[in-house]
């Protein structure tokens, strides 16, 4: 048996025509990362569930995707992180919010074991790149990306200036962007 490995854009072109195979391939390959980070932000799983089935549904109507600009996962988990942050923002998630980095575990998710390991990977180096950050840099960026407060949120929460904020976000993900650049596309 030949295992035929197709392109991310080629799926979702084909996604986007509404093959629904395509969809499922889709699915098959993000829907439990996307399903994570939901449920990290939400704090619920019905909400995290609802979000996921929304995102994949909007890729074959709605939602643009244009692999010039980036990669799919990282679209999706940009739609994903949007998204639920909307959702919080609009009263629609009745959780508390996520305080810290921690690591979701979810079982019984359909997915190849070396996907499954790839994320796992991936989740993990991103998760040492954020703890080799100064703590006061660290924090903003798990406030902002992990509580989804924003800027002026952050400015209040820790009685810091504005420009602090800013500038501690920006050389958190510049750090980053070099710890974790083999990843960025």
């Amino acid at each position: 048996m030949q295992v035929v490995v197709q392109d991310d854009g080629e799926i979702m072109a084909a996604a986007q025509r509404g093959d629904s195979l395509a969809l499922g391939i889709l699915y098959n390959r993000y829907g439990a990362v996307v399903y994570r980070l939901a449920l990290r932000i939400l704090q619920r799983s019905q909400d995290a569930e609802d979000l996921t089935q929304e995102i994949f549904l909007g890729l074959e109507t709605t939602t643009p995707y244009n692999p010039q600009r980036g990669n799919l996962l990282n679209f999706l988990l940009t739609l994903t992180r949007s998204r639920a942050l909307n959702r919080i923002r609009q009263g629609q998630s009745r959780g508390r919010l996520l305080k810290a980095c921690q690591h979701n575990h979810l079982t019984n998710v359909p997915n190849l074991p070396m996907e499954n390991a790839a994320l796992s990977e991936m989740s993990q180096r991103v998760a040492s790149a954020l703890e080799t950050l100064p703590p006061n840099q660290r924090q903003v960026l798990e406030l902002a990306y992990y509580e989804g407060l924003s800027q002026s949120e952050i400015t209040q929460k820790l009685a810091i200036p504005l420009g602090t904020v800013k500038s501690r976000s920006r050389q958190g993900l510049l750090k980053l962007k070099n710890l974790l650049q083999d990843l960025v596309e």
